[in-house]
C-alpha cells in the first residue's frame, strides 16, 4: 500500500554536495521567489533527485504522516520532524520538481506528504480538500497548490536577527578611539531608554549609533592566541546634536559634547561607554550547508558571559573567514571526554573517556578569525573549549 509522508532526501554524499553546493538561497530576512531566482545548475540537480527519489533510510525514524505548515514553522523545523539530518532540507526540493518549482514557495497552510514506493520517498505539497475518488477507484485526499502568504525561511529568524548588528568582534582595539559617552542627563549614573548623553569624538553623519562597553580580548583556548576583540553590546542612540566649540569672553575656548538620545538599552549605559555607526540592515540568504572541507576548532566564549550555553545560545568560533568558515555552515559540536580510573585493573590505570557528540550549530556571522553561531540542538551544556567539527 503506498503511503504518504512529508520529505525526503537522496543516500548519495555526492548528491548531497551537488545540491548544497546549487546554494539555494532561503531568505532570512525577505523571502521572496522573484528576488532569488533558480539557476539552470539548480533545476538540473533537482531533477536527477526527483528522477531517483530518496531512500527510506534517510527519514527519520518517527516521521509523521504529513504535516501542516504553520506560521512559525522554519525549514529546519519541518526537516527535523521528518529527516535524520536537518540541514540537508534542499534535497527536500529534488523530490518533486513538477509541485515545487521554487524552493522559496513553501507557505503556512500547505499540507506536506511524503509518499512511500518500492522502498523510495517522494514529496507531495498542496493544500487538502475534500477525499474523493481517484483513477483507480479509491478513495484518496486531493490536493492543490496555492499560495498562503510568507514563504518559510531556513532557520528561526528570532533567534538570530538580534544579534545580526549586536555581536560584534573587532581585529583590533578600535574601539578605544571611538566617541565615548562624557556626561548624562542631570548627572545620573546610568542611562535609559529615552534618556541624553554627552559625547566627544569624531561622529560621522550617521544618525543611528551603537553603544558598547569596553570590548574584551578574546584568545584561542589552546594556543592563548590573541583572535580579537568582543564589544560587550550596550544599546542604540539617536544623534540630536553636534558638538561645538564656543569662544568666550576671556579667549577661551569652551567645548560643548555632542547630545545622543538613547532609544534602547541591553543594558544601562554610562560614562565611558563608545559608540559605533549602526551599520546597513544585513539581508543575508542563508543556505544551511555542511563544510565541503574537513573543519574543526573550539568554542572560545558563551555569548553574553555565560558560563555554560545550550540550545538557541549563542558561541564565539575560534575560526572566521581565514579558515574557510562561511554563513550557513552546520557544524557538529563535541563535549571533551572526562578522565577516569579503571576500577577493574588491579593497576587502576588512568583512562581518557572519547568525546561526545553533544549538539548542532548553525553560523550566521563571520569575521576574519572568529565566527558566530547559533546553537540549534544541544544534548549537554556546552563551554568554552568545547570543540566542534564538520557534521
Amino acid at each position: 500500500m503506498t503511503r504518504r509522508h512529508h520529505f525526503a532526501f537522496p543516500a548519495r554524499r555526492a548528491v548531497l554536495e551537488a545540491v548544497l553546493g546549487a546554494a539555494l538561497c532561503l531568505p532570512v530576512i525577505a523571502a521572496h521567489a522573484a528576488k532569488y531566482p533558480i539557476t539552470e545548475q539548480q533545476k538540473s540537480t533537482a531533477q536527477q533527485v526527483a528522477q531517483a527519489g530518496v531512500p527510506l533510510s534517510e527519514l527519520a525514524p518517527n516521521a509523521p504522516d504529513s504535516h501542516t505548515v504553520k506560521k512559525g514553522d522554519t525549514l529546519w523545523d519541518i526537516s527535523a520532524l521528518f529527516l535524520k539530518s536537518p540541514w540537508r532540507w534542499p534535497e527536500l526540493w529534488g523530490m518533486n520538481l513538477e509541485q515545487i518549482r521554487n524552493p522559496h514557495l513553501i507557505y503556512p497552510g500547505q499540507v506536506l506528504f511524503l509518499e512511500k514506493i518500492d522502498g523510495r520517498a517522494r514529496l507531495r505539497v498542496g493544500k487538502e480538500v475534500e477525499s474523493g475518488p481517484d483513477k483507480t477507484g479509491r478513495l484518496s485526499p486531493r490536493v492543490r497548490a496555492s499560495e498562503f502568504g510568507s514563504a518559510l525561511s531556513s532557520i528561526p529568524l528570532s533567534a538570530i536577527e538580534p544579534f545580526m548588528n549586536e555581536a560584534v568582534i573587532f581585529e583590533t582595539d578600535e574601539l578605544q578611539l571611538a566617541p565615548r559617552i562624557v556626561a548624562t542627563q542631570e548627572g545620573s549614573v546610568l542611562l535609559s531608554r529615552g534618556d541624553l548623553a554627552y559625547a566627544r569624538g569624531e561622529l560621522g553623519p550617521q544618525r543611528e549609533y551603537r553603544i558598547f562597553r569596553e570590548p574584551r580580548p578574546m584568545h584561542d583556548p589552546t594556543t592563548g592566541e590573541l583572535l580579537g576583540f568582543e564589544a560587550s553590546f550596550v544599546g542604540t542612540a539617536d544623534y540630536t546634536r553636534p558638538a561645538e566649540t564656543r569662544s568666550l569672553a576671556d579667549g577661551t575656548a569652551q567645548i560643548v559634547p555632542a547630545t545622543l538620545q538613547v532609544t534602547s538599552v541591553r543594558k544601562e549605559a554610562g560614562v565611558g561607554d563608545r559608540l559605533s555607526p549602526v551599520p546597513p540592515r544585513e539581508f543575508t540568504n542563508y543556505v544551511p550547508h555542511a563544510p565541503a572541507q574537513p573543519l574543526s576548532g573550539q568554542i572560545v566564549s558563551i555569548y553574553g558571559d555565560g558560563l555554560s550555553a545550550g540550545q538557541s545560545h549563542i558561541v564565539a568560533l575560534n575560526r572566521g573567514a581565514v579558515d574557510g568558515v562561511e554563513p550557513g555552515y552546520v557544524l557538529a559540536l563535541w563535549r571533551a571526554g572526562s578522565a577516569a580510573v579503571d576500577t577493574t585493573d588491579p593497576q587502576r590505570p588512568l583512562m581518557q573517556l572519547p568525546d561526545e557528540r553533544g549538539g548542532i550549530m548553525f553560523v550566521f556571522r563571520v569575521f576574519k578569525r572568529m565566527s558566530y553561531a547559533l546553537i540549534v540542538k544541544a544534548t549537554v551544556p556546552v563551554g568554552r573549549g568545547d570543540r566542534f567539527s564538520e557534521p
